[in-house]
């Protein structure tokens, strides 16, 4: 049932009662919420462009529990991922922790270190991306330091709730240079909780410089190319097309020399314009080079780009991930090898029921 109705679910989201706690903007797979089924989390799409119209509801009854409905079926009960206690923590200069860094799915700690891309507002920027916004709502801030992010996450892993945390950020210019500020935030997080780091970076020209991450503690990376068609790559992230698939390369076969196979990563994402087989090509290029392929569907975030595109239907969502999984199983992997970051929370892809 679940490799049924997940796909659905992030497919045509949610129409819920309830926003409190929803994510709003941000880097990556944003305008929702964390739900439990069965205990598997779900970053349901709550806030996105039609989801008011999906025909999948959130009821609250009179126990205070919550059960999924699709039209008038109750399918299953569903589980809200509270905000943490820790949200409500302060700073020494009164900055909520909250501001600083955030629960995804059940039990990772995720923020976006330096919350400008040098790419935002020119021709160059991502489509499908939402970085700035929730920086424009008062959100987050622009920079989070060291100290900040251990302070954080130490609390959180003090919570019994995070079990291990992702580092993100926007563009630098060149590609890559913002990899040494994530190097001293990992290590500074590493140092302070010894909890399982992910990082992820846009390739850089000189592959050796992802060491630096490596001597910081960071345990996975994820080196995010979206797609494989470079037509439609240069249309909706044109800085990543213009870095080319051989530095994308370089980098992966880098990162797999000095993290392993299946601790590396790459976003695809399914509704930007590719075909299924294009999607299947390129999961097969990375894993036959020990890079995890993350499928994703398509999400519309209010304020980017590409607000007014669609994901893909469930049942084409589930064609390619049946394909793609065959292909991580042939290649040994499974995202239950993974030690952290987005492969081993799973609540944004569905990808990780199928292997």
């Amino acid at each position: 049932m679940l490799k049924k109705i997940i796909p659905e679910i992030q497919s045509l989201g949610i129409c819920s009662e309830s926003s409190k706690g929803d994510r709003k903007g941000g880097a990556g797979p944003s305008e929702g919420r964390t739900i439990l089924i069965n205990g598997i989390p779900v970053m349901a799409p709550i806030n996105s462009p039609g989801s008011s119209d999906s025909p999948f509801s959130m009821i609250k009854n009179t126990n205070g529990e919550y059960s999924l409905f699709k039209k008038k079926n109750e399918i299953s009960r569903v589980t809200l991922v509270p905000e943490p206690d820790f949200y409500n923590y302060k700073t020494e200069d009164g900055i909520l922790f909250k501001k600083i860094a955030l629960l995804h799915g059940k039990d990772c700690l995720a923020t976006t270190v330096l919350q400008k891309c040098v790419n935002w507002g020119s021709k160059n920027q991502c489509k499908f991306c939402g970085i700035e916004l929730s920086l424009e709502k008062g959100a987050t801030i622009i920079k989070k330091t060291p100290q900040q992010l251990a302070l954080v996450a130490l609390a959180g892993k003090k919570s019994g709730i995070i079990k291990h945390v992702v580092l993100t950020t926007g563009s630098g210019n060149p590609a890559g240079s913002e990899i040494k500020y994530l190097a001293a935030c990992a290590e500074a997080i590493k140092e302070a909780t010894g909890l399982p780091l992910h990082a992820q970076f846009a390739p850089p020209s000189d592959p050796s410089q992802i060491m630096t991450l490596k001597s910081a503690g960071v345990d996975t990376v994820g080196i995010h190319i979206e797609s494989f068609d470079f037509k439609i790559l240069s249309q909706v992230a044109p800085a990543k097309a213009c870095l080319g698939l051989k530095q994308y390369t370089a980098a992966w076969d880098e990162s797999v020399k000095l993290f392993g196979p299946n601790q590396v990563s790459s976003f695809l994402i399914a509704g930007l314009g590719e075909t299924p087989e294009s999607l299947i090509k390129g999961s097969r290029y990375l894993a036959r080079r020990g890079v995890y392929p993350f499928l994703i569907p398509l999400r519309r975030i209010p304020g980017s780009l590409l607000n007014g595109s669609r994901p893909p239907s469930s049942d084409i969502m589930i064609k390619i991930y049946k394909q793609i999984s065959e292909i991580i199983k042939e290649n040994n992997m499974s995202s239950k090898k993974n030690k952290a970051g987005c492969v081993r929370c799973g609540a944004c892809s569905a990808i990780t029921l199928f292997n």
